[in-house]
């Protein structure tokens, strides 16, 4: 069974994309929820579009980031919530893609 090399860039892409969010979010002079919930969405949104098939696996890679940093660091389990925004923007992508008239 060979690999699918497009899976496997998505893949790593969204990793970076979560971890370079997440990153952005703890500096000491960001304060500004609302831009980094909806860039969760939108990135999450853009891979759900981009491989529909597994949009779970979207979600928890590029949102995972933040609530980790937050339980590793002070044990605030309640970040987990961010994890929502990440699973709402990529089945929302998965679903205009399925949905998205054929030609």
């Amino acid at each position: 069974m060979r690999p699918d090399y497009k899976f496997i860039a998505y893949l790593v892409l969204s990793l970076v994309t979560g971890v370079l969010i997440a990153w952005m979010d703890s500096r000491p002079g960001w304060d500004d929820t609302g831009i980094t919930a909806g860039t969760i969405v939108l990135v999450s949104a853009l891979f759900g579009y981009l491989w529909p098939s597994r949009p779970w696996i979207w979600a928890l890679t590029v949102s995972s980031w933040i609530p980790l940093h937050a339980i590793l660091s002070t044990g605030d389990f309640r970040m987990l919530v961010i994890m929502l925004f990440g699973f709402a923007g990529s089945y929302l992508g998965a679903a205009v893609k399925n949905n998205k008239p054929a030609n």
